[in-house]
């Protein structure tokens, strides 16, 4: 297989470097491949390969999740292992077998390699890949790193009216879009969000585009429901203080709706008491549609699901959005940009990610950005 590659447009002055965990739960930056010799020769890229400059990353729950629980469900991390992936790039060199993009275009970047062989392949719901490598996921390293190669089939090339950070966004954009398609709101629904972090606030951004009227967002942490307000007209908010029943969640959620049950519920936090909440508080024929990573095992309250005929309902990841995420946001149906609250240069991600990871320090969307 030819390796050859365009090299004429790369201009590489800095090390490669990544954010790196392990098992013992440290945090660290160091050296990453490829190399800095290896990218100024054009990445020895592959077929359908090619060569970024990663200039956006913005830090996901599950990337703290890996750094302080060392995993999430089966995904373990057991080794040194690089984060990341919700970023944007810039195209430094190509493959010749590449015709969609040229050196100097910006990217965002899919971050999942599929076999391209399986059913979920085959019927374009490739987030059930049998086989996927998704970027971040150990033990696949991830794109928290100032140089990668990445196939251009998954590099989405962005207008000119999108900054680096629009393009970072639009990975926690592609999760809500994937939540809307399957939980069918509509125009007019009553919509309940469960969880005001920044999936949530991004599902509650898109269910207000979409029509949801009455919307309410509900969470534990009264700064993140000012700041929901605050980014969202006609927003209503509950605050739940830990141990509430799901019926008194229902009647406080009720009472603000002026007793519209909500037609969906997207609960965005996994947790189980949340969900039970939401089970609780849709209408009969309702649906409950789980956006949020939580335990391997939880408790639901079979029998109101039953006897009220709501549908519960589960994603993973996301498949073909990344292009209407896109539109979007270059349209301006949606403005993602008041969600980041935090930026920092690679060379200092670990503060970065101590930022995000204390709820004092009052971060939604953390971006570290790589400036070369």
């Amino acid at each position: 297989m030819s390796t050859a590659t365009t090299t004429t447009e790369v201009k590489a002055s800095k090390a490669n470097i990544g954010v790196y965990t392990n098992p013992a739960h440290d945090l660290w930056v160091a050296e990453a491949s490829p190399s800095l010799d290896e990218v100024s020769k054009g990445g020895d890229l592959k077929e359908g390969e090619v060569l970024l400059n990663v200039k956006s990353t913005g830090i996901c729950g599950s990337d703290i999740h890996f750094w302080h629980a060392g995993c999430i469900g089966p995904m373990i991390v057991q080794g040194t292992h690089i984060l990341g992936h919700e970023s944007s790039a810039l195209v430094l060199a190509t493959h010749p077998s590449v015709t969609t993009l040229l050196p100097g275009d910006r990217v965002a970047i899919e971050p999942n390699l599929i076999c391209h062989a399986c059913e979920p392949c085959l019927t374009g719901r490739y987030n059930g890949c049998e086989r996927v490598e998704f970027l971040s996921t150990p033990p696949v390293p991830g794109l928290l790193r100032r140089y990668i190669k990445h196939p251009a089939v998954w590099c989405h090339k962005l207008p000119a009216t999108l900054s680096y950070e629009d393009g970072a966004l639009l990975e926690p954009l592609s999760v809500a879009l994937a939540g809307m398609d399957r939980s069918g709101v509509r125009l007019g629904d009553a919509v309940l969000v469960c969880g005001a972090g920044p999936i949530g606030l991004v599902t509650a951004l898109c269910c207000r585009a979409a029509g949801a009227a009455p919307l309410v967002i509900t969470d534990i942490d009264a700064g993140r429901l000012a700041f929901a307000a605050d980014l969202i007209p006609n927003l209503l908010t509950y605050q739940v203080v830990p141990g509430t029943s799901p019926d008194a969640f229902r009647d406080a959620v009720l009472a603000l709706t002026h007793g519209v049950e909500p037609a969906k519920a997207l609960e965005c936090t996994g947790v189980e008491s949340s969900i039970a909440s939401a089970i609780q508080t849709v209408k009969f024929g309702g649906k409950v549609f789980v956006i949020g990573v939580g335990r391997n095992e939880i408790t639901v309250p079979f029998m109101r699901l039953s006897t009220r005929e709501v549908d519960l309902q589960f994603q993973y990841r996301y498949a073909n959005t990344w292009p209407k995420a896109i539109r979007l946001l270059e349209n301006g149906v949606l403005d993602l940009r008041k969600l980041v609250t935090h930026r920092f240069d690679i060379e200092d991600a670990v503060n970065a990610f101590k930022t995000a990871a204390d709820p004092k320090t009052g971060a939604i969307k953390v971006l570290i950005q790589s400036l070369d």
